[in-house]
């Protein structure tokens, strides 16, 4: 209880000290269901606005991580994404880190011949500029291409991040520099451990593009990126972009909700795209027909749901991204001499 308290107090003192200022400025597999994968669905892939930039994106994204698993070999992978592109899939999600490269390299193999029809994100953990620049080459040379659609400050996830990119000499230069370049397109950062993160992100002004946060139905309850972040991003024209939406799987291990729920709760929020990790045909087929077939919740079913989950919520015990270290990147530790 006391715990609850305090967490409530913190909330109305971060709201109060910086929420107004920011406001004036301006496991792939647990979609899957016990059925069989059949095909595609025939529907389009719906497609949303990318921020106030003009682009149009899917509403499903392939995630990057699941591409380079072991137990997918590279020629499957490439299959993968042709198939999601074949169906309407134009965001395609990766990161510096993913398996050292290996998804990246992935990538680039599916994008040969197709790179004029995907939108292509990938994220590097470049706080200074140095290593920011060096991220970028390494990311444009496994990808076998000469610009990044939408490059991302990746795991924002401690306090020290955000002046750490903002300082002289800071990761916002590489951003700024690679931009004139024409090698990256838009700017953003991720992050899944604090709203308040995110917000002293936003605080220095900066124009970005977009940013990937966790949403799902136990947000709405819980460090909510929902209810602190999300205003702020579609007031500036920020492209919000959703990640964890089934809790890295906890919500659906725990029999929280259906993968349908899941998808139609996110889908009902103003998410540009939904990143899904996908580690088989079948679990992206499966995401094809929860896109294209799913239309979103309506805002009483959303109220039902949230009510229905908030005790489950509360402590973050099923959104174990926030409250443990469990989820943080080695790159991110190592920068920071944090073990395990």
């Amino acid at each position: 209880m006391a715990d609850n308290q305090s967490n409530q107090t913190d909330r109305r003192t971060f709201i109060q000290t910086s929420m107004a200022g920011i406001l004036g400025a301006s496991v792939a597999s647990q979609w899957v269901t016990d059925a069989e994968a059949g095909q595609a669905s025939e529907k389009p892939m719906p497609m949303r606005s990318f921020g106030s930039t003009g682009e149009k994106v899917s509403l499903l994204a392939v995630g990057g991580y699941h591409m380079g698993v072991s137990r997918m070999t590279d020629k499957e992978s490439v299959r993968l994404v042709h198939e999601a592109m074949d169906n309407g899939v134009n965001f395609m999600d990766n990161a510096w880190e993913y398996h050292q490269g290996r998804s990246e390299v992935r990538l680039g193999k599916a994008l040969k011949g197709r790179r004029d029809r995907a939108f292509v994100m990938t994220k590097h953990h470049g706080r200074e500029k140095k290593m920011a620049m060096r991220h970028l080459e390494d990311s444009l040379k496994r990808l076998q291409t000469d610009y990044i659609d939408l490059w991302m400050f990746h795991e924002c996830v401690y306090d020290e991040d955000p002046d750490r990119i903002f300082a002289p000499g800071g990761g916002i230069e590489a951003a700024e520099e690679a931009k004139r370049q024409g090698k990256v397109r838009y700017i953003g950062f991720t992050g899944h451990k604090w709203p308040r993160i995110h917000l002293k992100m936003l605080a220095y002004g900066y124009p970005f593009d977009a940013v990937l946060m966790p949403q799902n139905i136990l947000d709405g309850s819980f460090r909510s990126f929902e209810e602190w972040v999300l205003p702020v991003l579609v007031k500036r024209g920020i492209a919000p972009l959703a990640m964890k939406t089934r809790a890295s799987g906890d919500i659906l291990r725990n029999g929280i909700a259906t993968p349908e729920e899941c998808w139609r709760y996110v889908a009902a929020l103003p998410v540009s795209t939904i990143v899904s990790g996908m580690d088989s045909i079948e679990v992206m087929r499966k995401n094809l027909k929860l896109a294209k077939e799913l239309e979103p919740m309506s805002q009483s079913e959303k109220e039902a749901i949230l009510k229905r989950t908030q005790e489950m919520a509360e402590n973050g015990k099923y959104e174990r991204f926030k409250t443990t270290r469990n989820f943080d990147g080695p790159v991110g530790r190592e920068m920071y001499g944090i073990e395990g």
